[in-house]
């Protein structure tokens, strides 16, 4: 599914009511049969891509994208093969060792993309990802 609307017409707001980092204030959210309203956003297996990137600035490219998978205790062994596969299709390998300030704004996109795909979420969000 894709939301498009001008500027302010609250495309924003619903990702994150969906991904459950904005209250829903009536009405019910459902995916496939289940209902999420009360889900924390732990819990939702969602992924969201912000529209500024929200990368660590004092980790590299590979920790940026590997951080969710080490907060979930991922073996070390797949969380690189994780990271390594997403940083192929993404076009990031020989970044992989670079810091964020190092990147231009569509490599820092990229990473944040990367960072969402290692997690193979059921449902992605994107924020105005390119």
């Amino acid at each position: 599914m894709v939301l498009v609307g001008p500027s302010g017409c609250g495309k924003t707001s619903a990702l994150r009511m969906v991904a459950g980092l904005e209250q829903i204030s009536a009405g019910t959210l459902r995916f496939g049969d289940r209902v999420v309203n009360e889900v924390p956003p732990r819990q939702r297996d969602v992924a969201m891509v912000f529209q500024n990137y929200a990368l660590y600035p004092h980790l590299t490219v590979a920790q940026n994208i590997a951080f969710a998978l080490e907060n979930r205790k991922i073996p070390k062994a797949e969380r690189e093969r994780r990271v390594r596969e997403a940083a192929s299709i993404l076009g990031l390998t020989p970044m992989l060792g670079r810091r964020p300030r190092q990147l231009s704004g569509g490599q820092r996109q990229r990473v944040a993309m990367g960072r969402a795909i290692v997690r193979e979420p059921a449902i992605f969000l994107m924020d105005e990802p390119l």
